[in-house]
């Protein structure tokens, strides 16, 4: 099979694409002939030997992956030709990989490999921030800050289909039409005086700030939570881990809620196919998960380097196989 393997980590230019050995089934596991994988910032961070969990080189990234069981064990919860999901911390950069069944969850009816492949980490991390951690309610009024990438469209999304009204706050020019298309109510640019136009919007600020960005843009959004409302914190993909002025959480009586999904599933395994579930009746009542960009296997390098860089908006996937 090809696949794409990083030799070492010094970024998307350490992947190689290279012909490898079919693999071979464990007892107990699942072979799966892979159609899409999603590109996220866990693959770059892997690239680039950030990531906080490692892997020994050479080895295949690729995390989000939507195919085909090819083989199964029997009595295995899943059977050749099903369409799954496969939850792989590595390998899905190929055109097959094997799994533990406990890795896969059905593709919900109706969508594509690439819409499957796109669920991935980005959906998992929306409503386990926006339903788990921050219980949104009906009518309550959402910011999502870094809108313009995999987890803020997720975000907007997830949280429409929550009930919520949604301003987007994003700092990419020409991204509007994309926040709409994803249900945003409104869209704020992220420039001097933000603030104060999110305040024109809703007075009283926002219920819930979803935050995966981190940063300097800290401060502000706090200011911009509403009392009794929360403050989540995803990630900090702009790089500076903010500290938070107690004080102001204090008086204004709002939370600031962490919302770290890869560690909290290792202490509750089954949280993933709950939320799956959740999300396929989302699903089956409209939510329809977008796919912006898409690329071909040897296009790997460049896909993790646009994204390091800022091209991608929305979600971009690996098409694998038709």
């Amino acid at each position: 099979m090809k696949a794409q393997v990083l030799t070492a980590e010094i970024g998307p230019e350490g992947l190689e694409l290279t012909d490898l050995p079919d693999p071979t089934p464990a007892d107990g596991q699942v072979l799966v002939d892979i159609k899409s994988c999603g590109i996220c910032f866990p693959d770059l961070l892997m690239s680039q030997g950030k990531y906080q969990m490692k892997a020994p080189l050479p080895f295949t990234p690729g995390t989000e992956v939507a195919g085909v069981v090819r083989t199964a064990p029997d009595g295995a919860s899943v059977k050749p030709g099903d369409k799954v999901l496969v939850a792989s911390f590595i390998g899905g950069f190929a055109e097959q990989v094997v799994a533990a069944p406990e890795q896969l969850l059905p593709l919900p009816e109706g969508l594509s490999f690439d819409q499957g492949a796109a669920m991935g980490i980005n959906y998992q991390t929306a409503i386990f921030a926006l339903k788990t951690r921050a219980k949104v309610e009906p009518g309550e009024v959402v910011g999502v800050l870094g809108a313009a990438g995999g987890v803020g469209t997720a975000s907007i999304l997830v949280a429409k289909a929550l009930g919520a009204k949604v301003i987007a706050i994003v700092h990419r020019k020409g991204a509007e039409q994309l926040l709409r298309d994803a249900g945003a109510d409104e869209v704020v640019q992220l420039e001097d005086g933000w603030g104060k136009k999110l305040k024109e919007i809703v007075p009283q600020g926002v219920d819930v700030m979803i935050d995966p960005s981190g940063g300097e843009v800290f401060d502000e959004a706090l200011r911009q939570v509403a009392p009794d409302g929360r403050y989540v914190v995803i990630g900090f993909a702009a790089g500076g881990i903010p500290t938070v002025k107690l004080n102001r959480v204090l008086f204004r009586n709002i939370a600031v809620v962490g919302a770290a999904w890869g560690e909290y599933i290792r202490t509750h395994p089954g949280l993933p196919a709950e939320l799956h579930d959740e999300l396929a009746q989302m699903i089956a009542d409209g939510l329809n998960p977008m796919v912006n960009a898409t690329y071909s296997l040897d296009q790997l390098p460049q896909a993790l380097t646009d994204l390091a860089e800022g091209r991608i908006l929305g979600k971009a996937v690996v098409k694998i196989a038709d």
